[in-house]
């Protein structure tokens, strides 16, 4: 057996070696004897000591960092919240904000993510959407009739007030809010604002005026903790009774068979209108030219007088004469005998 170096073994001194100095190897002849082996065994026992402790030493370090110390990460469009486990936190402003990287103690403090973009919900009859159970909402009318509809909502929360929202609602899972305080407050603003709208209103032309009244009421009740409507409206028609639904339709044909009439009408009337203005444009106008006519006579008449009238006749006569060429006429009638004798033509 080889002997190990006396300083790695843990021996104090060259004293302490059960080896007799100079000699690499124990044979028959320098065997140690039991106090040494005795020795030996208790440094032994001493190491593998030493090494069970600083094993366990390590197990409840790491017993101690599982348990006592966590990490996690907050992704991007989430938000955290930093719950005091003990209950010291009294209200929203004494929970911290977390995002990033996050390092907690399990056993004092929980952390709960919330998201910060869009969710958008719908509830309907149809299985297909949402959850596999009919969702649809009721509410009645002004006049107490029953009218179901699918609804669809989406909403963001303010990444600030997420401590108001836990504060107030005390949720740690978003859908619990959604499907259950959210879904409350949306049946009851639906059954508040059409109290005060009547069925035919809902159905037809008003429909856009009840659907945003409904959203501002929403609104109005989950604002104070950052929760923002985003959209809201129905999917599909309002389902009413059948008869009732005939009667709206019907009425809104009738409505507009009415307003083609009058549109009709009002287009005859205007070409009459223009018609009878473009006559009496005519007549005016023929009136005004005669009148204009009778007025230019009356101007000239009343402009004619004896001295006038000769010496238009003097200049009459005188451009006669400015335009005679000095030939005679061809033709002269014989005196008294009433015949005209063609005269010779001069060579």
């Amino acid at each position: 057996m080889r002997r190990a170096n006396w300083q790695r073994a843990g021996w104090r001194g060259p004293r302490e070696c059960p080896y007799p100095q100079g000699e690499d190897d124990m044979t028959i002849f320098n065997r140690p004897n039991d106090h040494d082996m005795e020795f030996v065994q208790r440094k032994t026992v001493e190491h593998f000591r030493g090494l069970l402790i600083a094993a366990a030493a390590f197990f409840a370090l790491l017993l101690m960092v599982v348990f006592l110390l966590r990490v996690t990460r907050i992704e991007a469009g989430h938000v955290g919240v930093e719950i005091n486990l003990a209950g010291s936190q009294r209200g929203a402003s004494e929970i911290p904000i977390r995002t990033g990287w996050v390092v907690y103690s399990p056993l004092r403090t929980q952390i709960i993510e919330f998201p910060t973009y869009v969710q958008t919900v719908k509830w309907t009859r149809d299985t297909a959407e949402g959850h596999p159970i009919n969702e649809e909402m009721g509410f009645n009318s002004k006049e107490g009739m029953e009218i179901l509809v699918d609804v669809s909502l989406s909403y963001a929360i303010d990444p600030s007030k997420v401590p108001d929202f836990y504060v107030k609602y005390r949720v740690s899972d978003l859908e619990l809010f959604t499907h259950g305080i959210l879904r409350d407050i949306v049946r009851n603003s639906l059954n508040e604002v059409a109290s005060t709208f009547t069925v035919e209103d809902i159905y037809g032309e008003r429909k856009a005026d009840f659907l945003g009244k409904v959203q501002a009421m929403i609104e109005q009740k989950v604002a104070p903790v950052g929760v923002s409507v985003q959209q809201f409206g129905f999917i599909g028609a309002p389902r009413v009774p059948e008869v009732i639904a005939a009667a709206i339709t019907a009425k809104a044909q009738a409505i507009q068979q009415a307003e083609r009439a009058r549109n009709e009408l009002a287009t005859t009337q205007a070409e009459a209108a223009k018609k009878i203005a473009e006559a009496e444009g005519d007549a005016k106008s023929m009136v005004t030219r005669a009148q204009g006519e009778a007025d230019a006579n009356r101007i000239r008449q009343n402009s004619l007088t004896p001295q006038l009238l000769e010496l238009r006749r003097i200049e009459n006569a005188q451009m006669l004469i400015e335009k005679w060429n000095g030939q005679l006429p061809q033709v002269e009638s014989g005196q008294g005998s009433g015949m005209m004798l063609q005269l010779p033509r001069p060579q």
